[in-house]
C-alpha cells in the first residue's frame, strides 16, 4: 500500500512540479510588468502639468521611478534613484508610447524589469517616465525547480510515512485475526477473534469471522453427534440380527428367527435410507420443482397409507405451492405416521390459508410433547421417553427429515400447543 501510494502520488507531484515551473515564473513576471506599467503611467500624469518639486513619491508600491528628457537627462526621480543615471537608454519605437526592458546592475546587483511610458507635452518637453521593479526570485527557473522539487520530496516522504503508519494500524487487527485463526484447530473451534471497538470494516470482519466460527462449531458438533447416533442406531439392529442368527439352534424355530431378522433388516434399511436422504438435504441437492395442490397432496397421502387410527380432515382447496412431489410426500408421510403412531383414538388434519402461506396442522390425542422438548424432537435420533417405551420401529429421523424438507422449500415446521390434548405439528409453506 505504501509503495503504491508513493508511486501514484509521486507521478502526480512530478506533473505538478513541472506545471508550476512552467507557469509560475510567467505569472509572476506578468504581475511585475503590470505593476511597473501602472506606476510609469501614473508618473506621466504627475509631470503633465508642472515640474516636479522634490522626489517622485512611490506609485503603486513602486519606489524606483525616473523621468528622462529627450536629451537623456534625468529631470525627476524617486528618492531611491536620486542622483543616479538613467536606468536605461531604451525608448519606445515610432508609433508606440511604451517600452519594456530588463536591466541588470553591476557588482551582483539584482536585475530589474523596467517599463517606460512617453509623454510629449510636459514642462520638460518630451519625456519618458520609467518605473522599475526588482525581479522576483520566482523568475529564477532553476531555483524555483529546486524549491518545488524539495517541497514535493518532503511532502511525498511525509505521505509515505503517514501511509505506512496508518495502513499498519488499520491492518493490525487483521493480523491479530489471522494469527488467531492460525491457532484454531479442527478439534477445538471454541476460540473467538477479538473485535476492535472501531466500528469499521475490520470490526465487521471480526464479527463475521466469529459468526462463521460459531456456525462451523455447531456444524462440527452436529456432525459428531450425528455420527455417534447413527453408529448406535445402526449397531442396534445389526447386533440383534447377529444374536438371533448365532443363538438359534440348527433346525429349530428357523422360520421365526428369519422373520425377526427380516424385521431388523427392514429397520436397518429404513435407517440407511433416512441417512441418505438427510445427506442429500444437508448437501443442498434440490430436485426439480413443480406447482402442486397442497390439499390434494395431503388427501392422497391419507388415502394411500394404511393407518392405525381414523383420520378426519378439513382441507381448503386451491392452495398451490411450488416444490418437489416426492419430498413433500415424504414430509407429509412422516407427519401422518408420527401422529398415527402416538395418537390414542384419532388424528385430525387441516389445510388452510394464512396470508401468503399454506398451513398444514396434524393433531393427535396422544401423550403430546412437553413444551421444553418441542425443539428436541427435531434433533436427529431423538426420541421422547414415551416413544422409546412404545417400540414401534421408528428411526428417530422422521421429524428432523420433515423439518429439513420444509426449510428446503422455504417453509417452517414446529410443534405448537395442542388445542385440547396430544401433539400438534404445524407446517407452513409459501403459496405460489
Amino acid at each position: 500500500m505504501t509503495a503504491a501510494t508513493v508511486a501514484g502520488f509521486g507521478v502526480i507531484l512530478l506533473v505538478g512540479v513541472v506545471a508550476l515551473c512552467l507557469t509560475v515564473p510567467s505569472w509572476v513576471r506578468a504581475q511585475q510588468v503590470d505593476r511597473a506599467d501602472q506606476a510609469s503611467r501614473q508618473v506621466t500624469l504627475l509631470v503633465d502639468d508642472a515640474p516636479m518639486r522634490g522626489p517622485i513619491p512611490p506609485q503603486h508600491d513602486v519606489p524606483l521611478l525616473q523621468v528622462v528628457d529627450a536629451d537623456g537627462r534625468v529631470v525627476a526621480a524617486g528618492a531611491a534613484l536620486k542622483g543616479r543615471p538613467p536606468l536605461t537608454t531604451a525608448r519606445p519605437e515610432a508609433g508606440d508610447t511604451r517600452v519594456q526592458t530588463r536591466v541588470c546592475g553591476k557588482g551582483g546587483e539584482a536585475c530589474m524589469i523596467v517599463v517606460g511610458t512617453s509623454n510629449r507635452s510636459t514642462p520638460y518637453g518630451p519625456v519618458i517616465a520609467y518605473a522599475a521593479v526588482t525581479e522576483s526570485i520566482a523568475l529564477n527557473a532553476p531555483f524555483m525547480a529546486a524549491i518545488f522539487t524539495l517541497a514535493a520530496s518532503l511532502l511525498l516522504a511525509l505521505m509515505a510515512w503517514a501511509t505506512w503508519i496508518g495502513v499498519g494500524r488499520v491492518l493490525a487487527p487483521v493480523e491479530r485475526i489471522r494469527s488467531g485463526l492460525e491457532q484454531i484447530s479442527a478439534t477445538d473451534l471454541s476460540d473467538r477473534m477479538p473485535v476492535p471497538d472501531t466500528g469499521d470494516e475490520v470490526a465487521e470482519l471480526a464479527i463475521t469471522v466469529n459468526d462463521t466460527l460459531t456456525r462451523l462449531e455447531d456444524a462440527v458438533d452436529r456432525h459428531r453427534r450425528f455420527v455417534s447416533d447413527a453408529s448406535h442406531e445402526l449397531r442396534t439392529p445389526l447386533t440383534a440380527m447377529l444374536v438371533r442368527l448365532e443363538g438359534t439352534p440348527e433346525g429349530e424355530d428357523c422360520d421365526r428367527t428369519l422373520q425377526e431378522v427380516l424385521g431388523d433388516a427392514r429397520r436397518l434399511s429404513a435407517i440407511v435410507q433416512d441417512l441418505l436422504l438427510m445427506a442429500r438435504l444437508d448437501a443442498g441437492v434440490r430436485p426439480p420443482d413443480e406447482v402442486l395442490d397442497l390439499g390434494k397432496l395431503v388427501a392422497d397421502e391419507i388415502d394411500r397409507r394404511p393407518s392405525r387410527l381414523p383420520f378426519t380432515t378439513s382441507i381448503e382447496p386451491g392452495l398451490m405451492v411450488r416444490g418437489n412431489r416426492l419430498r413433500l410426500d415424504r414430509l407429509l408421510t412422516n407427519l401422518l405416521s408420527n401422529a398415527d403412531r402416538y395418537g390414542e383414538s384419532a388424528v385430525h388434519v387441516t389445510v388452510t390459508r394464512d396470508g401468503s402461506d399454506a398451513v398444514v396442522e396434524v393433531a393427535d390425542d396422544g401423550p403430546g410433547i412437553p413444551a421444553e422438548q418441542r425443539e428436541a424432537v427435531f434433533r436427529r435420533f431423538t426420541r421422547l421417553d414415551s416413544a422409546r417405551s412404545r417400540d414401534t420401529g421408528g428411526t428417530g429421523l422422521g421429524l428432523p427429515i420433515a423439518r429439513d424438507i420444509a426449510i428446503a422449500h422455504g417453509g417452517t415446521l414446529r410443534a405448537a400447543d395442542a388445542r385440547v390434548r396430544g401433539a400438534r405439528l404445524v407446517l407452513r409453506l409459501p403459496l405460489r
